[in-house]
């Protein structure tokens, strides 16, 4: 069950911690790794004791889930930034980059081609990373690792994008080091900074590997609601 208001703030300072005392450990700057509050399923009433808690990065799985609680949480509080860290549809590419500010999914021509146009006609900022499947999961999304650098330059060169960095999901029953060194090679190799990488029981693996987001849910918010159909 998702957690009471009380202990939200209290997860969400763990976390914090954690993340501080893994930099000290890696030897990295202070305050390096940005916390991505992963946000989804829980609705307006439950993120909003950890905006006052003072957090400002959240990441959200589906577009549609965003807009229904988004902007009227950006109202009562200001300087957020929204990340999509789910798949994304081409059909959805206009919404996307209307109310997000990083789309951490980018992983296949067709939505790089819809994102390009999108940020042009909306005149746009968008932060940009492409996803990679380093676990090469046939049911995952994400661009093969023997392809992400050429992937990343087509990118850039084809559609006109900035891509920031790149994010990986490792396979759930694997050691996620090997996936995050892999994930930081292939950063090396595309000429891209950021790592988006580690949840919320990997993040510390993840900071040693050199990621600079770290996206965690369920260590800040509690278990997430069963889903239901539409």
């Amino acid at each position: 069950m998702n957690a009471p208001a009380s202990t939200l703030a209290d997860n969400l300072k763990a976390v914090c911690t954690a993340i501080a005392q893994s930099e000290h450990e890696a030897q990295r700057t202070a305050g390096s790794v940005q916390l991505v509050a992963v946000s989804k399923t829980f609705d307006a009433a439950e993120i909003t004791p950890a905006l006052e808690a003072g957090q400002r990065i959240f990441g959200e799985n589906r577009v549609q889930e965003a807009e229904a609680k988004w902007p009227q949480l950006r109202e009562k509080f200001s300087g957020v930034e929204l990340h999509l860290i789910g798949p994304l549809q081409s059909n959805k590419a206009a919404d996307a980059v209307a109310l997000f500010d990083v789309i951490q999914t980018v992983d296949r021509e067709k939505i790089a081609a819809s994102l390009a146009g999108e940020i042009r006609k909306q005149n746009r900022a968008v932060k940009l990373f492409v996803q990679i499947n380093t676990g090469s999961e046939e049911q995952k999304a994400g661009i093969d690792p023997r392809e992400a650098v050429a992937f990343v330059a087509r990118c850039r060169d084809v559609h006109g994008l900035e891509i920031a960095g790149l994010m990986c999901i490792p396979p759930v029953d694997e050691n996620p080091g090997p996936h995050f060194a892999l994930l930081r090679k292939l950063a090396a190799e595309a000429g891209v900074s950021e790592l988006s990488m580690g949840m919320s029981g990997d993040f510390e693996t993840a900071i040693a590997f050199g990621a600079t987001y770290v996206r965690v849910g369920s260590a800040i918010f509690g278990s997430r609601p069963p889903l239901t159909k539409a």
